[in-house]
């Protein structure tokens, strides 16, 4: 019993009928208005309303703004927690007039029927008393069907179509892909100014060369500062304010303060880029920034004090990066699945490009320049030029 009464006692069921009603009422006034219709029979009240209000209706869904108001409508009325399926914007093309024009139809067709049944289960209570109880019951669950059909129309007939549906999609997806985007920049950003604060404090204090420490101190308010000033760029992106695109983002020309801050953490950067950034576009020459941040914070964690090699050049229209160091300590361990990597493996996949991570002698190279250090670590990165254009 509680499962036949929870749909009659649900205001979505009465708010449908208000819905299907207003459909009655629209043909009933053209039939009002409409000369030589008074005195008609129901059966044929019914044929002619249908007659007179489909090519009235295909009219009137002409209009653009017919379609955001039927959608505003069925919203309200329909489904009130299932509105994200109904679209409310104006009809694009004759596509959307096309299905404006059967759901206007639709809507009049079943507010006809719905109030030709509900005329005649009034007569039939007023005739038969005892029949009162049951034909309202009926005529209720008809309701709830009837508004049921008249979703499932709305959402077909006035829901996004597919073109809508894919655009809708591929922003969602360019979100998706920003966020991401940001989450690496503040994960590379971040992380780099942490591992050179972190190792900067700890070699002050093993360190008892006053100059000494006053370089780390230094180093590391000149790290902090930069990295509040990423972060703040990046929430200034996240709030998608009108200044959003007044930050610039750190490039390859950026690349020498990068290596500055990683000698002065104690682990000297022997770099040789052969490469300008200025004749770089943007986009490559940004992603090189933090593809070498990336390597040099990962040498700085993982081997403290030892040396890194950085190499760059330009070789038949591809730009390759290099990040070597030697493995020392728990970095002999290291296998190459952290975020960082794996992040600099989304940047260069995002531009066509390649990247290995590994044992050096892995990777296909014996030494920095040839020679010995097979086991040393290396992040080579591949990026085609002509994708950044």
């Amino acid at each position: 019993m509680p499962a036949l009464l929870a749909p009659l006692l649900r205001s979505a069921t009465y708010t449908r009928w208000v819905h299907l009603v207003i459909g009655l009422v629209f043909a009933g006034v053209v039939l009002l208005v409409y000369p030589g219709t008074e005195g008609v029979s129901t059966g044929r009240a019914v044929m002619w309303a249908v007659a007179l209000d489909v090519p009235l209706l295909c009219l009137v869904a002409l209009v653009p703004g017919v379609r955001r108001g039927e959608g505003v409508q069925a919203r309200l009325l329909l489904a009130p927690a299932r509105e994200e399926e109904i679209g409310v914007a104006p009809s694009a093309g004759w596509a959307d007039r096309g299905r404006t024009a059967c759901w206007l139809v639709a809507r009049v067709v079943l507010g006809v029927a719905l109030g030709v049944v509900t005329v005649l289960a009034v007569r039939t209570a007023v005739a038969a008393p005892l029949l009162a109880p049951p034909v309202a019951f009926a005529l209720l669950w008809l309701v709830v069907y009837a508004g049921r059909l008249q979703l499932a129309l709305a959402v077909r007939l006035l829901g996004p179509s597919g073109a809508e549906r894919l655009a809708a999609a591929e922003a969602r997806a360019e979100r998706l892909l920003e966020r991401n985007r940001l989450a690496r920049e503040l994960h590379d950003s971040i992380g780099h100014a942490l591992t050179v604060t972190v190792v900067q404090a700890g070699a002050a204090r093993e360190v008892a060369d006053p100059a000494f420490r006053e370089r780390a101190l230094e180093a590391i308010e000149t790290t902090g500062r930069r990295a509040l000033d990423d972060l703040e760029r990046m929430l200034v992106l996240l709030r998608e304010t009108p200044d959003a695109t007044a930050a610039e983002q750190p490039g390859l020309d950026r690349a020498a303060e990068l290596f500055a801050a990683a000698t002065a953490a104690g682990s000297p950067v022997d770099a040789r880029l052969d490469v300008r950034a200025a004749e770089l576009p943007g986009v490559l020459s940004r992603e090189a920034y933090r593809i070498l941040q990336e390597g040099v914070t990962n040498a700085l964690r993982h081997a403290p004090g030892a040396p890194i090699l950085v190499r760059g050049a330009v070789e038949a229209g591809v730009l390759e990066l290099s990040c070597r160091n030697a493995r020392i300590g728990k970095g002999s361990s290291r296998k190459g699945g952290g975020k960082g990597l794996r992040g600099v493996r989304e940047r260069a996949v995002l531009l066509g490009g390649e990247c290995e991570a590994g044992a050096a002698g892995e990777v296909g190279e014996t030494g920095p320049d040839g020679g010995a250090g097979a086991g040393d670590w290396l992040l080579r990165v591949r990026l085609p030029l002509r994708l950044g254009r």
